[in-house]
């Protein structure tokens, strides 16, 4: 059955970034909280509670429909397959993007996209995230 990155317990959140460097290892080999495609944020103020912003793994996602080279493709269950080698940089799935979560690496000019691996929820000490179990359909 597929996975999709879900935020279960954002209370339990203590915003140790272990789930934004553990995105970025895996995905692109870095140590950057800065590169993740999962980010952990305050709402504002002092006092404020946390918040995370992460892909919802769509069943039609927008982001890929908008990809002119199909560089990102969806994923069985909800979310995008990233084929890098394909993508040109052009930007159309930051637009497209309805959650708001895609942005583009200033390194290489290329998107930082979730690809749904689950490493964000492995590494996170308090179960905040979970990669809940959805139909083929993604829902």
């Amino acid at each position: 059955m597929a996975r999709v990155l879900t935020v279960k317990h954002i209370n339990r959140c203590i915003a140790c970034y272990s789930c934004m460097l553990a995105c970025t290892r895996t995905v692109s080999g870095r140590f950057s909280l800065a590169a993740s495609a999962i980010q952990i944020r305050t709402r504002g103020g002092l006092q404020s509670k946390l918040a995370a912003d992460v892909c919802l793994g769509c069943a039609e996602p927008a982001c890929a429909a908008a990809c002119p080279p199909e560089a990102l493709r969806p994923r069985p269950g909800g979310g995008v397959r990233f084929a890098r080698s394909q993508c040109d940089g052009c930007g159309a799935c930051v637009a497209a993007c309805i959650a708001r979560v895609i942005r583009m690496d200033p390194e290489d000019s290329r998107p930082i996209v979730c690809v749904q691996c689950g490493a964000c929820a492995k590494y996170c000490p308090h179960e905040v995230l979970e990669m809940a179990a959805v139909s083929e359909g993604g829902e």
